[in-house]
C-alpha cells in the first residue's frame, strides 16, 4: 500500500520492555517487503540494526525513543514512535510477606507488607477477605538503594471480625511466565482477653519470715 508504507501498530506494541542485556524488537513492518526501512533515534541518527521485514528491526537498543523510516516514490515516511524501557529483573521472582502482628481487636488498623527483590517491573496482586469491598488500601515504594526492591504496603483501617482470614500476595514476572505468591493468616478478636495461669495453688502457707515467689503466666 503506497499510501500506508508502515503497519499501523497498536499502542501496546509502542511500549517495549526488555531486560538488561536483552535484544529487543522494535515491530514497524513494511508493507512492501523490499522497502529500504533506516531506524533513527530522538535525536533523528541513523542506527544501525539488522531489519525482518516480518518482524522489525532486532537489536540491543539503549532506552529511548525510535521511529522507522522508509521512501515511497521519492515521499519520506514515518512510523509510529516507539519507546523503549530497559528494565532492572532476575529470572526468580524473591517474595516476602510480613504482618507487623498476627492478631488483632476490631478497630485497630491491619497492615501487611508483600516486598519483591531485584525486580523493578512486576504485577503484583492482593486477595484479602475484605477485596470484595475494596477495603484496602494499597501502597507502593519503589526502593533502589542499596538494592531493588518493590515494597507494597496493604492496610486495612477499622478492622472487624470478617477481615479474619488469609492476607495472598501474588507477583507475576514483566516479560517471564514466572509467579509467586505468599500469605499470612490474620486474625481480628471483637474484644481483647487476658488468659491468666497461676502457677500455685488455691492456698498457700508461708512460715514467718519466709520469702516466696509467686508466679502468673500472663497472655
Amino acid at each position: 500500500d503506497p499510501d500506508m508504507p508502515f503497519v499501523p501498530s497498536i499502542p501496546e506494541d509502542q511500549f517495549i520492555l526488555v531486560e538488561e542485556g536483552d535484544p529487543a524488537v522494535i515491530p514497524c513492518r513494511t508493507s512492501d517487503p523490499d522497502a529500504q526501512v533506516t531506524l533513527v533515534n530522538s535525536l533523528d541518527k541513523s542506527v544501525y540494526a539488522l531489519y525482518d521485514t516480518k518482524q522489525g528491526f532486532i537489536g540491543n537498543f539503549p532506552a529511548g525513543s525510535y521511529t522507522c523510516k522508509t521512501m515511497v516514490q521519492g515521499v519520506e515516511f514515518k512510523s509510529d514512535e516507539f519507546l523503549i524501557y530497559i528494565i532492572r529483573a532476575t529470572s526468580q521472582l524473591p517474595v516476602e510477606i510480613e504482618a507487623l502482628k498476627t492478631v488483632y481487636k476490631t478497630g485497630e488498623t491491619i497492615v501487611v507488607t508483600c516486598v519483591v527483590f531485584d525486580n523493578e517491573v512486576v504485577n503484583l496482586q492482593w486477595n484479602y477477605p475484605g477485596k470484595v469491598k475494596e477495603k484496602g488500601l494499597i501502597k507502593l515504594d519503589d526502593i533502589k538503594v542499596p538494592s531493588q526492591k518493590l515494597v507494597y504496603t496493604l492496610t486495612i483501617p477499622e478492622a472487624s471480625v470478617k477481615d479474619t482470614g488469609d492476607y495472598e500476595c501474588t507477583a507475576r514476572h514483566a516479560t517471564k511466565e514466572v509467579k509467586e505468591n505468599k500469605k499470612v493468616a490474620i486474625t481480628v478478636h471483637d474484644k481483647g482477653f487476658v488468659h491468666l495461669e497461676p502457677q500455685f495453688s488455691p492456698l498457700e502457707a508461708v512460715n514467718l519470715h519466709e520469702v516466696k515467689n509467686f508466679v502468673v503466666d500472663v497472655q
